[in-house]
């Protein structure tokens, strides 16, 4: 039997920090350099609040005499005769026909977005990937006018067939009913829309996937799993929050969209749940066409609906910036053993 080791023995004259039981307090000595750039970025941090509250405040300041006059019936009114006696104004089909328009994009968009990611990311061969990565930033960086255009002069007058097919076919849902005529639909907005917010969920996508440990996926591998279920079991659960925040940030930059819906979009004040017929409104695009043209009281009405999709879509980035920062590891995927079970299902 081993002997147990011997104490050691205190000097007496060890500092009285050895002795006690308590935890030491570190003190954190910056450099001037380090005092610098943390002033620098703060400072910087502060502008960018202070520029959102002035643009806030700028807003609100310009659209409070058309809001004051119609009081809440400025958000749930679904006429817009800001120039009429007594005039009548609201942004509720403004509203409608933002929201139907980015969600038909953000449908669309997704799916081909996470695919698209996961071919960069897994399966396109490694020489590719920059390549692939270049393309997909550049089309994030087309002018939203292009875009406009070319849904204008080309995807257009193509997509009647699709959408004739669909009214025929699926004339039974609501959204689907049409009236046999075709073009200048909030689903066409949607499709061109979802082409402009593809490459901003792809490459935000792409990213978070990349950030998943490769640890887990080699043993998920390694230990038997197939690609598929290292996919499905351990690159989308680790990225599932990055992926919705992902999704959001497209929704965001749908929300906003002014060119290309102006150019496409036949603009009318009625909320009709056919997306296939011709007519809609969406908030940014009717800024883009009537602010040119409108009275005193009808631009202090624009600067109002502008006013409410800032908030909108302040609301929305939040959001999706709150569901990234929450992105981490499943707890059903902290050993290799674990991957093993769940990828090679």
């Amino acid at each position: 039997m081993v002997p147990p080791a011997p104490a050691t023995a205190i000097p007496a004259s060890a500092s009285p920090d050895l002795l006690s039981s308590d935890p030491r307090q570190l003190k954190v000595s910056r450099t001037p350099a380090d005092r610098a750039y943390r002033m620098i970025t703060t400072g910087a941090a502060m502008a960018s609040l202070v520029v959102m509250g002035l643009i806030f405040l700028f807003l609100l300041v310009q659209s409070w005499p058309a809001i004051k006059q119609a009081g809440w019936h400025f958000f749930t009114e679904f006429q817009w005769r800001p120039d009429d006696s007594p005039a009548i104004y609201g942004i509720g089909s403004m509203m409608f026909g933002t929201v139907v328009i980015s969600i038909i994009a953000l449908l669309l968009a997704v799916p081909v977005s996470i695919g698209t990611a996961l071919f960069i990311n897994e399966y396109a061969p490694r020489r590719s990937r920059t390549l692939l990565v270049s393309l997909i930033d550049l089309l994030a960086a087309v002018p939203s006018l292009i875009f406009g255009l070319w849904g204008l002069k080309f995807l257009q007058p193509r997509m009647n067939g699709l959408t004739r097919f669909l009214g025929d076919h699926l004339g039974f849902i609501p959204i689907f009913k049409t009236n046999g005529i075709f073009g200048s639909s909030m689903f066409v907005c949607g499709v061109v829309l979802a082409l402009m917010v593809i490459p901003i969920i792809t490459s935000v996508s792409r990213a978070v996937m990349a950030e998943v440990p490769r640890v887990y996926c080699e043993a998920a591998l390694a230990l038997g799993g197939t690609r598929a279920g290292m996919v499905k079991e351990v690159i989308l659960p680790f990225g599932k929050g990055g992926l919705v925040g992902a999704s959001m940030l497209g929704l965001g930059r749908a929300l906003g969209e002014t060119i290309a819906i102006a150019l496409i979009l036949s603009f009318d004040f009625t909320v009709s749940p056919h997306i296939l017929q011709p007519g809609g409104s969406s908030v940014a695009g009717t800024i883009a066409i009537r602010f040119g043209e409108a009275s005193d009281n009808g631009r202090s009405a624009l600067v109002g609906a502008g006013l409410a999709l800032f908030v909108l879509t302040l609301l929305v980035n939040m959001v999706a910036r709150a569901v990234v920062g929450r992105t981490k590891a499943p707890k059903g995927a902290k050993k290799p053993q674990d991957l093993l079970v769940r990828a090679g299902k």
